[in-house]
Parts: structure tokens; C-alpha cells; sequence
């Protein structure tokens, strides 16, 4: 579908619209140690598809997963945060959203996000794991 742009001389020209703007999303950050484990835990499960895009940050100390937009307001998962956008922030970019981070996994149509409820499960699981490795050492 095409919309009329701006008028030049005597004549409208047509214009492609610009494309749909992807929904706005939170961002959980966690440590890159258990976020690791989480992804691994994650990517081994059934659902292959069940880890969207994870962000790590340039020192590789922190890694993040896309969430829906309003998870930040129901999370509360200890050494982790969540940032809300309220809809004005964070959206699914081809390039890493913050200078000095990059993709981990990158941004796929068959997983746009990760689900809370799921990541939730993998980072306790993450955690209770990475403890039981550092207490038998």
C-alpha cells in the first residue's frame, strides 16, 4: 500500500510507508556467569526456540535477554534486573542497542523474545547450579 507524501509543484508524490516499528521490550540483565548457564539450560531444553536474543556487554561481565514489554513490573528474581521501557525504549535493532555490547544470540523470527516465566526457571536453575560447582571445590 502506498501513501501520499509531500506535495512538489503541482504534482503528490507517492511514498513507501516506513516499516512497522517492533514492539517495545524490557531487558533482564543478569551476570554473564549464570546468564551462560541460562542460555545453555535453555537451549538444551525441548523448545529450542524458547531463548530470544541475549545481549553481552563489551567486558563480557553481564549478559541480557529480551523479555516483553511489562515483565520489569512482576520481576524479582535475585542478582538480576529488569528495565522497563514503558514502551518508549528498548526495540529489537539488527545492530546491539548499546555502544561496546554485542549479540550473543542474535535477534531470529522464530524467537523474538524470551519468555519471563521460562527465563526465570533457567537463571534458579543457573544459579542453584553454579552453586553446587563452587561449594565441592
Amino acid at each position: 500500500m502506498l501513501h501520499l507524501g509531500r506535495e512538489t509543484g503541482s504534482r503528490t508524490t507517492a511514498t513507501t510507508p516506513a516499516p512497522a516499528d517492533p514492539p517495545p521490550l524490557d531487558l533482564v540483565t543478569v551476570p554473564a556467569r549464570q546468564g551462560l548457564e541460562a542460555v545453555d539450560i535453555l537451549r538444551r531444553g525441548g523448545d529450542q526456540e524458547a531463548v530470544g536474543p541475549v545481549l553481552h556487554d563489551g567486558a563480557c561481565d553481564t549478559l541480557g535477554f529480551l523479555v516483553p514489554p511489562g515483565t520489569a513490573d512482576a520481576w524479582d528474581v535475585p542478582g538480576s534486573a529488569c528495565t522497563r521501557t514503558d514502551g518508549r525504549g528498548l526495540r529489537i535493532p539488527a545492530e546491539p542497542p548499546v555502544s561496546g555490547s554485542g549479540w550473543l544470540l542474535p535477534p531470529a523470527e522464530d524467537a523474538p523474545v524470551t519468555d519471563p516465566a521460562v527465563l526465570r526457571a533457567a537463571l534458579d536453575q543457573a544459579a542453584r547450579l553454579i552453586e553446587a560447582a563452587d561449594s565441592c571445590c
